[in-house]
């Protein structure tokens, strides 16, 4: 297998490993063309493991980008939502990494430190042994353990556990969009859990809430709202599968305007996570070309 052809073989994964780090699907592409650079001019003809060198290529050009990415999300305008991708086909679409693509998961994984992030997604996305991501941080396996264990506790800790069928989570979708689309806020309310959280992800680019909209009564006017906007005769809204989950699509003939995520719980939709954002929207309206 020439040089190309063993890139090749690897960079779906690269993208799905960088993209998990970053939460940012435009920056996860330049790391991975970056990284074949690197192995067109660097990686000797003779490298046994493509896929380890690689992988440890793009994790520690994540973990560089995590350090700037930090300070730059201190002062993004508004809350700050990972960049959508759309997961009804392609690479991203694996039964095993759904979770780990989350909405829900990728946004927890900002609490924690890069080389955190970076254990936890190469041991629980991808399945890599603490040996082996000692090797790719340069750390010594105690470390990585340390790593892992903090990690999963803050994830773990601050997510709350619900389990619901793919089938569940569509029809759950789908009774938001048609409660939506004709602004019945008791409808909306008998979907929302009582501790309902709204997010929305301008970026100071387009008007979007700046702080949360909180709470069953306020998020259900909120979207019943959306209705008698004066876009919405123009506005088509379908479902997608979104980062592993069903979404709400929203777009004209020309322009992707909004994703949102639902994120279930126990007692109704506990989350909505909106990307308005277009320079995050970027990605998924190739996608969609």
């Amino acid at each position: 297998m020439d040089r190309l052809a063993r890139f090749q073989a690897n960079r779906s994964r690269l993208f799905g490993l960088a993209y998990r780090l970053l939460g940012e699907a435009g920056e996860a592409e330049d790391v991975v063309q970056e990284a074949y650079l690197r192995w067109d001019t660097d990686a000797r003809d003779n490298v046994v493991n493509a896929e380890a060198w690689l992988t440890k290529v793009v994790t520690n050009l994540c973990l560089t980008r995590l350090t700037s990415a930090r300070a730059r999300r201190e002062a993004y305008v508004g809350p700050w939502l990972p960049e959508p991708v759309f997961t009804d086909r392609g690479p991203l679409e694996i039964a095993e990494e759904r979770e780990s693509l989350s909405f829900g998961v990728l946004v927890l994984l900002e609490r924690l430190t890069p080389p955190e992030r970076a254990a936890f997604v190469l041991r629980e996305a991808f399945g890599y042994s603490h040996r082996e991501i000692a090797e790719i941080l340069d750390l010594t396996e105690a470390n990585v353990r340390q790593l892992c264990h903090r990690a999963r506790r803050h994830v773990t800790e601050a997510r709350k556990r619900f389990t619901a069928t793919r089938e569940d989570r569509r029809r759950m979708t789908e009774r938001l969009l048609a409660a939506t689309v004709e602004g019945d806020v008791a409808a909306l309310e008998r979907l929302l859990a009582d501790d309902v959280a709204a997010w929305a992800d301008g970026g100071g680019r387009v008007t979007a809430a700046r702080r949360p909209v909180l709470g069953r009564d306020k998020v259900a006017r909120y979207l019943a709202g959306l209705a008698h906007h004066p876009l919405a005769a123009s506005v088509e809204i379908e479902l997608r599968w979104v980062n592993g989950e069903p979404g709400l699509v929203a777009r004209t003939p020309e322009v992707l305007i909004a994703v949102m995520v639902p994120d279930p719980g126990p007692d109704g939709l506990a989350a909505l996570r909106t990307v308005l954002n277009p320079d995050k929207l970027a990605f998924a309206a190739a996608q969609q070309a």
